[in-house]
Formats: structure tokens, C-alpha cells, sequence
């Protein structure tokens, strides 16, 4: 059995060993071997620090405090290739680097001008940061050491009976739909960097792009749709997309996850398209728009077809409230979560109705995870309700500082906030290389909150009596 030094210094090293990945792109691009260094100094830079963790950390770290120190361990030090590379301050480089591994997407970049090995380097770090680190350790580290760290990062459940192999699955699963998602992009007419970039933005809910107008750019349906299958794929609970892969349909659509989205789109995309109409789209364009940008909201991925900028204030409105609501439990996705927000809203229902019931009925809340359906305990809907009360606290207070540091309206603030907040990356234009350091450090701890949920990192800083 490993020590908390040990796995601490595994993990430091296997952060390091992914700063080697990009090089690959070398063999391809030899003249952007200049660019090398800039990856193989941070890279170093972390794996010595591992192999020294024992003797540098007197003091033993908790399971949790174990998860975020790499987590913001991989953040620092994947803004040096950002930094090294120049153009970017210190706290501009960190930026890109947590809206990479935070899958969330905002950035400061002209991407048309990156180097090739900058483009796969921005979407390799969604890509991990979809999984997440701890995810990928567990493939690597005995079972009781394992059983602890899974559920320090803030994963729901297991899909097998034991957490390596949950994690093997899970990690099995994700290149498989990677596969995937390259090949049918290449199929559509992307070339391959693109399609290898897109393929895995689109998995792991991130939204970084090759191009500025992001998925816009190529003005391709076929490509539009493909992207909203591979959104989906990413923003469903990965204990869900299991059932679907073994064709369990019925389970998975007796979800009470799937069926209060399957629902939230079905409102949300007419609306948005009837508003983008009222406000002088086209028909066509409206409901191609409403359908896209309402997947990509919700599922925060943030990946973007059209001018936000001649959307109107109703329809901000609307991506802002699927922003807040956000993906499905235990996926790539950022948000309040799915399951949080379907449990409180069975709350609120159950409450009227018993208001207007008689007074000898037992109401219970029933809630199906696709194995079961099961009463909710109070516990539940508690954690739920405290969580949603949390983030949207979070979210005010984030805004309103926003607000304050930046020339953009209350709405764009509030746009903009609950972009990084949710790990979703639409932008309103508030993010740009003219916000100041105060305002992307507030957007770097939204992004940050919203990918390690807030519970996680108080419960790793704050010690119980």
C-alpha cells in the first residue's frame, strides 16, 4: 500500500510527463522545434518535484488537500509553455492554463496566429482535465489507496465493483469516443489537427477551437449536428453512458438525470430559437442557432454558432440559466449539475402538492439513477440545496466584482461570470487581453470553484473539530 508521499509524488510526476505530450506534434511540424523548450522546462520542473516530495513535505496532506494541491499544482505549471512563449503576463498565461484544465474554455488568445503544437497543446489539456487527474493515477495505484482519492475529486459513484476498474472503463470509454469523434470529423471535411482538437473539446465539454468563430467558422450542419452528439456524449453521467453502451436504453432513458434535460430541451430551444427570430434571425438560422448554442449552454461546452453579440438581451438571459444548471452528474461537465437542480425542483413540487393534499398523506420524492428508483432522503436534498444556494451565492458575488473591474454592463458580467463559473467558455467579449488581472483572477476562481466543486475545496482547507 502506497503512502500519501508516494501517491502525492506519482502524481507530480505523471502532471510533468504530460507536458511531454505535445512534442509528438514535432514530428509533423519540425519547424516549430524552437517550441519544444517551452514544454520540456515545465515538464522538469514537476517530475523533480515529485521525486522529491518526501523530503520536501514534512507534513502529511489529506486525501482531499492531496486533489486540489495537484490540481493547482497543474495549473501553475501549465501556464509556463503559455508564459515562455510570450505575449502573456504571468497571470494571463495562468489563465489560458486553468480554462484549459477546468474544460472551460474563455481565452485570450488569437488562435488564428498559435503555433500548431499551442492549438493540440490547448485542447490536450481539456482533454485531461475532462478526466481528470485522480481519474488517471487510479490506473496506476493499489485499490484502498484508490477508494479515497475517487471520491476526494468529487465522484458520485462507481461503475464497477471495483474503483480500478471503474476507472479503466471510464478512461476505455472516453478514448473510444475520441476515436470517434476524430474520425467522424474527418469524415466531414475537417483536417486532422482540427478534427483531433474538436474531437477533444467537444468530449470533455471545453470549447477550445482552432478558429475564432469557433465551430461557426466551418458553416456546416453536418458538423454542427456531429458536435451536438459529441457534447451530449460528454455531458451524460458516465455510469449512464455505460447502460447506453450496453444497451440498456430503456434504464437510461427511465433516468431521472435524462429525462429533466431531455425536457429542458425541449423548452429551452424553441424558446431561444422564437426569441432569436423575434430579434430579425431567419427562420432557419433561428432554429439552427436555439438548437446548437442550447446544447452548447447546457452541456458547457461552449462551442458557439452565431453572433452572440446580435442575440438580445432575452436570449443572454436564457444561455445564462443553462449555464447555471449546467451538465449531468459525474460527467466532463460544469454547472450546478443536472441531478442537484432535477432533485430540488421534486422538492419544490412535492411541497405544493402537499400544501393542497390531505393532511394524513405520506408524500414520498422518487428519484431513478437508471438502476434504481429510489426515495430521496433528506440528506439528498439537503446536499442539493445547499450546493445550488452556495453556487449561486458564488455567482452573484462573482459578477458583481466582475462588474466592478471591467466597462461591460451587468448582464455581460453576469454572461461572462457564469461562463467561468460553469466551466462553459461562451464569451460576450468581456474576456479579452483588456480585462485586468484583478478580473481574470476573479474569473480563474470561478473556473476553479466550478470544476472541483465548491464542496471539495472547502473541506480540503477548513478543518473539522
Amino acid at each position: 500500500m502506497l503512502t500519501r508521499k508516494q501517491i502525492l509524488s506519482k502524481m507530480l510526476i505523471m502532471v510533468g510527463c504530460l507536458m511531454f505530450v505535445p512534442l509528438m506534434l514535432l514530428i509533423v511540424y519540425s519547424d516549430e522545434l524552437k517550441y519544444g523548450i517551452n514544454f520540456v522546462i515545465p515538464g522538469c520542473i514537476s517530475i523533480v518535484l515529485g521525486l522529491m516530495v518526501p523530503k520536501i513535505f514534512r507534513r502529511l496532506l489529506s486525501n482531499k488537500q492531496t486533489v486540489v494541491f495537484v490540481w493547482l499544482w497543474g495549473f501553475f505549471i501549465a501556464a509556463f509553455p503559455f508564459y515562455l512563449n510570450g505575449g502573456l503576463n504571468f497571470v494571463q498565461a495562468l489563465f489560458e492554463s486553468v480554462s484549459g484544465f477546468t474544460t472551460t474554455g474563455l481565452s485570450l488568445l488569437d488562435v488564428e496566429k498559435l503555433p500548431h503544437i499551442y492549438l493540440f497543446y490547448r485542447a490536450f489539456l481539456q482533454y485531461v482535465g475532462g478526466i481528470g487527474f485522480v481519474m488517471m493515477i487510479l490506473l496506476f495505484i493499489d485499490e484502498k489507496d484508490a477508494v479515497s482519492l475517487y471520491y476526494a475529486e468529487g465522484h458520485p459513484d462507481k461503475l464497477m465493483p471495483s474503483i480500478f476498474k471503474t476507472a479503466k472503463i471510464i478512461c476505455l470509454m472516453y478514448l473510444g469516443l475520441l476515436v470517434f469523434g476524430v474520425t467522424g470529423y474527418m469524415m466531414l471535411g475537417m483536417n486532422w489537427l482540427d478534427a483531433v482538437v474538436h474531437a477533444m473539446c467537444a468530449l470533455s465539454t471545453g470549447g477550445f477551437s482552432n478558429r475564432l468563430s469557433s465551430i461557426g467558422y466551418y458553416q456546416s450542419v453536418p458538423i454542427e449536428f456531429f458536435t451536438v452528439i459529441l457534447m451530449l456524449a460528454g455531458t451524460t453521467n458516465f455510469s449512464l453512458l455505460l447502460m447506453l453502451f450496453r444497451g440498456k436504453i430503456r434504464n437510461f432513458f427511465a433516468s431521472s438525470e435524462i429525462r429533466f434535460m431531455l425536457g429542458i430541451l425541449a423548452v429551452f430551444i424553441p424558446m431561444l430559437s422564437v426569441v432569436l427570430f423575434v430579434n430579425g434571425f431567419g427562420i432557419n438560422d433561428s432554429i439552427r442557432y436555439g438548437f446548437f448554442n442550447v446544447f452548447s449552454a447546457l452541456s458547457t461546452t461552449g462551442y458557439c454558432v452565431g453572433d452572440y453579440l446580435r442575440f438580445g438581451e432575452q436570449a443572454l438571459f436564457i444561455l445564462i440559466l443553462l449555464m447555471l444548471i449546467g451538465g449531468g452528474m459525474g460527467s466532463t461537465a460544469g454547472g450546478i449539475k443536472l441531478a442537484r437542480v432535477t432533485k430540488v425542483c421534486k422538492y419544490i413540487v412535492n411541497n405544493i402538492e402537499s400544501r393542497f393534499a390531505s393532511s394524513r398523506k405520506i408524500s414520498l420524492i422518487y428519484y431513478n439513477n437508471g438502476k434504481d428508483k429510489e426515495v430521496l432522503e433528506r440528506k439528498d436534498i439537503d446536499e442539493a440545496l445547499t450546493y445550488m444556494l452556495n453556487y449561486l451565492m458564488i455567482f452573484v458575488v462573482g459578477t458583481l466584482l466582475l462588474n466592478s473591474c471591467s466597462r461591460s454592463s451587468l448582464l455581460y458580467s453576469a454572461f461572462e461570470f457564469a461562463s467561468a463559473l460553469g466551466t462553459v467558455g461562451l464569451s460576450i467579449g468581456v474576456t479579452s487581453m483588456s480585462l485586468c488581472n484583478t478580473g481574470l483572477i476573479i474569473e480563474i476562481s470561478g473556473m476553479i470553484l466550478g470544476r472541483l466543486e465548491i464542496f471539495v475545496i472547502f473541506e480540503a482547507f477548513i478543518k473539522r473539530s
